[in-house]
């Protein structure tokens, strides 16, 4: 697994993601070559799966985001991947998650207004396979969105 040296050169690039390696290897007191070597080893082990940018889809005009709380008619077989591989389909379905309980699958859905969200949500949403029933949550306001993990 990771030593402390992996954790320290994952807790400063997770603080600045575009720290270079040697930029990362110089805060953690080793050789740019090293700091390369383990950063390329924990995206080949899976644990760093990328950098990537963080998008305001506000300042793009993207004002409203929703989310969906689906319950699947899991009488089909095929419910479950029927459902989520058009969901994909969605351009304004930015993320999906899925569940066990009551709540099958959680779409999130930007638009940039709330006729734009009524035309995806009944052209797009609605049309979708296997709902049994669906819940709206509007976002009023995000409080806290992390990505980092305390290492």
């Amino acid at each position: 697994m990771l030593d402390d040296m992996d954790r320290r050169l994952l807790r400063y690039w997770q603080a600045e993601p575009s720290l270079s390696p040697g930029e990362l290897a110089e805060r953690c007191g080793m050789t740019p070559g090293k700091a390369a070597r383990r950063i390329a080893k924990m995206e080949d082990d899976g644990i760093v799966q990328g950098v990537s940018a963080v998008v305001n889809w506000a300042a793009l005009g993207y004002a409203v985001e929703v989310s969906l709380r689906v319950t699947l008619d899991k009488t089909q077989s095929n419910a479950f991947d029927a459902f989520l591989a058009e969901a994909r389909q969605v351009p304004e379905v930015i993320e999906v998650q899925t569940f066990l309980g009551r709540v099958d699958v959680r779409l999130s859905i930007i638009a940039r207004d709330m006729a734009h969200y009524q035309q995806i949500y009944r052209s797009r949403i609605l049309t979708l396979p296997h709902i049994a029933d669906i819940e709206a949550l509007m976002q009023v306001a995000r409080i806290k969105s992390e990505q980092t993990l305390p290492i």
